[in-house]
């Protein structure tokens, strides 16, 4: 990538997001009175829950829009420590834990803590766009592990293993997985966390997806497995997905105490706090009860069983059923065409948006959100079939 000599050179490490160019592509067409079916999000549909919203609006009118203590409020670390204690069985302490401004920021600000120049961070592939991106900006070398469709595109422990150098510092792992919906076992994970204790490799566990689950699947967090995991596990969660506050920016992560501490000093200098009233919602919103997410999940499987279904019956393409998340990964390589040239062509010739996979590291995919609404989820159905049977 070729930047202007006034700009700094580390900018030429990075490409452009390609699902952030499709969908602005979209919107643009949109607001130019054009009828777009968007099934490119990478955001729930729903609205953000009241109550969180009246927690925002308290906070507002109480004053409550100062600066705060650079990595999170107490009440707020508090109930993160008490939320990954019941649901994922892990013990942290308010000084584990560092709220940032979305999970994104949380991962980059431990690739920035742990990554010297050179070292090797393993990403499973296909990917989320933005961890390679995070770890050239950081100086490291993202080193891919190619998955297979056959596993649902989950690493393998041989898988792993041949890719483990001697620079290998971090491994990233998604688990609900962002764009192919895999959802890691507890006994994959467990081989996994051993690969990584035996080596020395940490494990940053973007769990970000976790009550986005379907079929009975369980979410398993690797840094309950054992103390020696524990120690090289940095757990990052936040409100975006679950609770449909993309936009209120709060991430979090546990981890041991000295990365938390570097974290913290990092953050110091960089964004301080997150937002004040957004810490107010997401007291609110972790205090959600379990069957608010399980209304969710509900709806959302029934639009992923029928978008699957559609699907099904296309030529030219095969969906991966996902086990968690709000995507379908599908294979397009029979139509012949690059996954950008198929999004362009849909987005051109049907209004229809979605995602090309070349961004995730798998050219021959596109990525469908099933986060939209039963009638959008037709009309965009309806779009992509007539498109295929048009090849």
């Amino acid at each position: 990538m070729q930047i202007d000599t006034r700009l700094a050179q580390r900018l030429a490490k990075i490409n452009p997001s390609s699902t952030l160019a499709v969908t602005s592509k979209a919107k643009k067409l949109k607001s130019e009175g054009f009828d777009i079916v968007t099934l490119a999000a990478g955001e729930p549909d729903f609205d953000t829950p009241d109550f969180v919203k009246a927690a925002a609006i308290e906070a507002i009118k109480t004053g409550f829009t100062k600066y705060t203590p650079t990595t999170g409020i107490p009440e707020l670390k508090k109930l993160i420590c008490a939320k990954f204690k019941k649901d994922n069985s892990l013990e942290y302490a308010p000084d584990q834990i560092v709220v940032s401004c979305g999970a994104k920021h949380s991962i980059f600000n431990t690739l920035l803590v742990l990554v010297n120049p050179g070292d090797q961070v393993l990403i499973p592939s296909p990917y989320w766009v933005s961890y390679p991106e995070m770890v050239n900006l950081c100086d490291g070398t993202p080193r891919f592990g190619q998955t297979q469709a056959k596993n649902n595109f989950k690493i393998t422990p041989a898988e792993l293993t041949k890719q483990i150098t001697a620079k290998t510092k971090v491994l990233i792992l998604n688990s609900p997985a962002n764009p192919t919906g895999c959802v890691y076992t507890q006994d994959e994970l467990e081989e996994i966390a051993a690969i990584c204790v035996k080596n020395n490799i940490f494990v940053i566990s973007d769990e970000i997806y976790e009550k986005l689950i379907y079929d009975g699947s369980k979410h398993i967090s690797p840094a309950g497995f054992n103390k020696d995991i524990y120690n090289l596990t940095v757990t990052v969660n936040g409100l975006s997905k679950s609770y449909s506050m993309t936009g209120w920016r709060i991430g979090y992560l546990g981890a041991p105490v000295d990365v938390a501490e570097a974290i913290a000093r990092l953050q110091d200098h960089s964004t301080s706090n997150p937002n004040s009233i957004a810490q107010k919602a997401g007291i609110a919103a972790l205090g959600a009860p379990e069957s608010f997410f399980k209304e969710i999940c509900r709806q959302f499987q029934e639009r992923r069983d029928y978008c699957i279904n559609r699907l099904k019956a296309m030529p030219k393409i095969t969906p991966i059923i996902p086990k968690g998340a709000f995507y379908i990964f599908c294979d397009i390589s029979k139509t012949g065409l690059s996954s950008v040239e198929v999004a362009n062509r849909l987005l051109d010739e049907k209004y229809l948006s979605i995602i090309p996979g070349n961004g995730f590291g798998a050219d021959d995919y596109i990525r469908i959100s099933f986060a939209a609404s039963s009638e959008q989820l037709e009309k965009g159905m309806d779009r992509l079939e007539e498109w295929l049977k048009g090849l």
